[in-house]
């Protein structure tokens, strides 16, 4: 009777599970990369860099204040006072108001605005390169979800097909058909598998929870399991190599990284110029009032800003160096990724035989074990034999489709799933 109990508790349990992914929200990859895109809290404060860079473009297009200058000179001995004259008086004192600006000269504002223009190019890339790294890690924490559900659900089959044994054993023991020895092995599997599905099941509800604050989500989630996630790609190697040296974020933003550095050597050069200050000069001396134009200019003998200028050009070697590096690892990365991928695929398609061999064995023995024709050793064996078979199989797919997305990652194609 307890068996009898523990076995329609295990179904209810099984059922109650599955409306409950059933209630939750249903992601596929696709849709769990573009709900990471919008809702994520490491985009959204990565994206206001983008913002920030977008405000030294109006930094740059300011153009230098006006300076107002003001110097009062006061005769300080009243004996030199002209006659009927005190402190206050205008011919005791001699005041001069300066009115001048500072002048970008050579190009500087126009090169610090480009500039600040390809900076926010940087910025936009960056984030895009930030974005594949994310997407990276949705998509391997979405595959750990999905292989946590598999293996709940071949669990629950296993589970299911023992239980249901056991009352069919305790009904033969009753019946004197088998040993108790008997009837104890298939409880004790049984009550094995009991301990499993617990286990899986909260390893589940774990990865689910790991997957919402990666999607930055509060409410429930599920994964979906006939997902296949195969999006079309170029099937030959060169061509995704090509692709992936055009196009990958990475490649992008050290490409914007040497504008930003070319810019920068225009920059520094013209800052090498001095920048003059031109204005006016109004002067009452003793009330007797004098103009004047205002001139100065830095005198290039020491600083003609040598050293910024050598940094601007060692930067753009840093970036270049970069460039080159990346495109080399881009093609190793590929390399590697391509082939993985080509060998996983070829190790799931094997297990399609042997998954049909397991079933046909298990089907078979339960067969001729409730017809007589065999031991109970023999048929937990076939059960055991099957879901390490299954297990096996899940684990493949787990690794096929790894590959698959370490495949995306590397030719940059998984941030096109998110759009």
């Amino acid at each position: 009777m307890k068996c009898i109990l523990k076995f329609v508790f295990g179904v209810l349990l099984y059922f109650v599970f599955c409306n409950f992914a059933n209630a939750q929200n249903n992601y596929t990859l696709q849709k769990a990369l573009q709900t990471a895109k919008a809702n994520n809290p490491y985009l959204k404060t990565e994206q206001l860099n983008i913002g920030i860079a977008q405000t030294d473009i109006i930094t740059a297009k300011l153009r230098p204040n006006p300076i107002l200058n003001n110097q009062s000179l006061q005769l300080m001995q009243p004996s030199q006072f002209p006659a009927s004259t005190d402190w206050s008086n205008g011919q005791n004192r001699q005041v001069s108001w300066q009115l001048t600006k500072p002048f970008q000269v050579a190009g500087q504002r126009k090169y610090k605005i480009d500039v600040a223009k390809k900076n926010v190019s940087f910025a936009e890339n960056n984030y895009l390169e930030t974005e594949r790294n994310l997407f990276s890690e949705v998509a391997a924490k979405w595959l750990e979800v999905w292989t946590v559900q598999k293996q709940l659900e071949i669990i629950q089959i296993a589970k299911s097909n023992i239980d249901s044994l056991v009352l069919t054993n305790q009904i033969r023991y009753k019946n004197q058909v088998i040993t108790q020895t008997d009837l104890y092995r298939t409880e004790l599997l049984s009550k094995q598998y009991a301990i499993q599905y617990k286990t899986a099941l909260q390893e589940v509800i774990n990865r689910q929870n790991e997957l919402k604050f990666l999607l930055g989500v509060q409410e429930n989630l599920s994964i979906d399991t006939n997902d296949n996630f195969l999006f079309t790609m170029p099937q030959s190697i060169d061509s995704l190599l090509k692709q992936s040296l055009q196009n990958r974020s990475d490649i992008q933003t050290v490409k914007s990284l040497i504008d930003v550095s070319n810019s920068n050597i225009k920059l520094q050069k013209s800052l090498a110029f001095p920048q003059p200050e031109l204005g006016f000069i109004w002067n009452p001396q003793n009330t007797i009032p004098y103009f004047g134009i205002y001139a100065t200019v830095d005198l290039p003998f020491f600083n003609r800003n040598q050293g910024e200028i050598k940094k601007s050009y060692l930067l753009k070697d840093q970036a270049e160096t970069q460039l080159f590096t990346i495109q080399s690892q881009i093609q190793t990365e590929i390399s590697v990724a391509f082939s993985n991928y080509q060998l996983q695929q070829q190790n799931l398609e094997s297990f399609n035989v042997l998954l049909q061999q397991s079933q046909t064995i298990l089907d078979n023995v339960k067969y001729a074990y409730l017809k007589g024709g065999t031991t109970i050793i023999d048929f937990l064996e076939a059960q055991r034999s099957w879901l390490e078979t299954q297990q096996q199989y899940y684990n493949a797919m787990q690794a096929y489709r790894q590959s698959y997305i370490q495949l995306l990652y590397a030719t940059g194609l998984i941030n096109q799933l998110a759009l």
